[in-house]
């Protein structure tokens, strides 16, 4: 323990300086006075236009000349935006790409339509849109833009060929808009950029979005309500409540790393002061460790190639860290595997059966966690999404019945408030954070498998109106902080698996490593009731 306490501060001390010293790189080399030539495909040419004079304005001292082309005409010597659809034209050529936004496909309806109440408290499903494609059905006529890649897309969400979807083609948005506004009964697909407001952040004047029933059950659930304002969608979509079929990444994509002090400067603005301006053109911004992760890498690349002086204190840092981090972690994994011998439990009747460990869990970066094993994310509104995490599932195995609090109950951090069955045996989870019920998620009592199948978006459990939201937080860990809280845990899962099960002799219950020290998949699920009381006791109710 001494050792690995040791190690992690000469990391850390070795890391600061490293930081301190890019720093000053990032400082000696922002001269931005040449010209660039950025490329971008014709769906993001409004986009980057924007992109490129808000730069521009903030620093004056640089020209910027922007080329719209198709993605097979991009040249090679210059840094461009695409989006996925354009990615094949590239015949191979990339050899880089980041993602530096997302990209949306929007069905909306006139707001006056007779059915947007009904629309709005059931959505619509890809079967009920299926039935709505026939021209003349009921009235009902089915627009979109003209543009094959857009039809391709949403085709996948409607779950049919483009070519029996009887859609009628539009050739602007402005003309598509106003086609919906002049028919109530119209729907129509366009790009999420065309119906949003730049100045009220909203959606244009007679227009909605049609609201879609991702879990197809029926109606809208607390969960899917995304669709108030322009906001709140986007928000919806980057935290996944919206169908992947209908949107997709916005790349910044290069023949070769950039290597450019310009062409950095520029993609380091995109991805931060210019992320702004996502939202207000339509799009969906990265969340913000995506953001750090993407300067991050666009950083430590350039300061291997650059020839000044000062640059070569930041890879000698790099360097003499790497080397840090190998002997740390090598000791930690010999430490580990001694650790694993000593839990082992042989098995002379051993069938292969599938195994975890923390590379298998599910983390949702966005979101915070509480070492009850329950995340939370709060809503534009300010309730409180609540869930239980991948790891834990992954422990008990698929879970027969739940037992929820009642809507309109308070619940208070660290006291049982959800109750976990699998077959008569039971664990009881501890509230993350403080607060009353507003909502909880009916579906779960019908249908336990939405937990592992949508552990942190379809498996929701409550939404919370919390009481004391900014001292709750404080205790909470981000999802950075769970990846590495998430592998002690590990450690204490063995440990308690060791002692518990060491005088165990029936078969089927010995607790079987790999070489990574992977644990079996539901590992609790056949074991005895006194077993899981001793996990309560043990191992969720202790401290850590």
């Amino acid at each position: 323990m001494k050792t690995k306490f040791l190690t992690l501060i000469a990391f850390t001390i070795l890391g600061l300086n490293g930081i301190s010293n890019l720093k000053a790189h990032i400082n000696s080399s922002s001269s931005l006075n040449d010209t660039m030539v950025i490329q971008c495909t014709p769906d993001l040419y409004n986009l980057t236009s924007n992109w490129v004079n808000a730069f521009m304005k903030s620093n004056p001292g640089v020209n910027i000349r922007i080329l719209k082309t198709q993605g097979s005409d991009m040249s090679k010597e210059y840094l461009g935006f695409t989006s996925r659809d354009y990615l094949p034209e590239f015949n191979n050529s990339l050899t880089w790409k980041m993602v530096v936004g997302v990209d949306v496909i929007v069905p909306i309806i006139n707001q006056k339509n007779p059915r947007i109440e009904e629309f709005q408290l059931n959505g619509i499903t890809p079967k009920k849109l299926n039935e709505l494609t026939s021209i003349n059905s009921n009235g009902v006529k089915v627009y979109a833009l003209k543009n094959e890649s857009l039809k391709s897309r949403f085709s996948n969400f409607f779950e049919a060929d483009k070519s029996s979807i009887k859609v009628i083609d539009v050739e602007t948005s402005d003309e598509l808009i106003s086609i919906i506004r002049n028919e109530p009964l119209a729907i129509g697909f366009c790009m999420m950029s065309d119906i949003v407001n730049l100045k009220s952040n909203d959606f244009v004047n007679g227009i909605k979005p049609l609201p879609i029933d991702k879990n197809k059950n029926g109606k809208i659930d607390f969960n899917e309500k995304i669709y108030e304002n322009a906001e709140a969608l986007i928000h919806g979509v980057w935290i996944g409540k919206y169908p992947k079929e209908l949107y997709q990444n916005i790349y910044s994509v290069s023949s070769t790393t950039p290597k450019d002090h310009n062409q950095i400067a520029f993609l380091t603005w995109v991805l931060s002061s210019g992320q702004q301006l996502m939202n207000s053109n339509g799009y969906c911004d990265l969340t913000n460790n995506q953001r750090q992760a993407n300067i991050d890498k666009l950083y430590f690349k350039e300061v291997k190639t650059t020839s000044s002086s000062r640059s070569y204190i930041v890879p000698i840092a790099i360097i003499l860290i790497t080397v840090l981090v190998i002997i740390f972690f090598t000791i930690d994994s010999i430490v580990s595997r001694l650790r694993n011998k000593r839990l082992e439990v042989s098995n002379t009747n051993f069938e292969a059966t599938p195994f975890f460990d923390e590379k298998s869990i599910a983390i949702l970066d966005g979101l915070y966690f509480d070492k009850s094993h329950t995340w939370v994310f709060m809503e534009k509104d300010g309730t409180v999404g609540v869930g239980l995490d991948d790891f834990l599932q992954h422990i008990t195995g698929p879970i027969s019945k739940i037992k929820m609090r009642e809507s309109g109950e308070n619940v208070k951090k660290g006291e049982p408030f959800l109750t976990i069955i699998q077959d008569g045996k039971q664990l009881n989870i501890k509230a993350p954070i403080s607060g009353t019920i507003k909502a909880r998620n009916i579906e779960l009592e019908s249908d336990t498998s939405i937990l592992a199948k949508s552990p942190y978006q379809d498996g929701w459990i409550y939404m919370i109106e919390p009481s004391n939201w900014f001292r709750d937080i404080q205790f909470l860990i981000m999802s950075q902080g769970y990846k590495e809280w998430i592998k002690m845990e590990f450690l204490h899962l063995k440990d308690f698996l060791a002692i518990v099960l060491k005088g165990e002799q029936t078969e089927g219950y010995q607790v079987v490593m790999q070489d990574g020290g992977e644990i079996k998949n539901g590992i609790l699920k056949d074991m005895k009731p006194e077993v899981w009381e001793d996990f309560q006791t043990h191992f969720l109710d202790s401290v850590r």
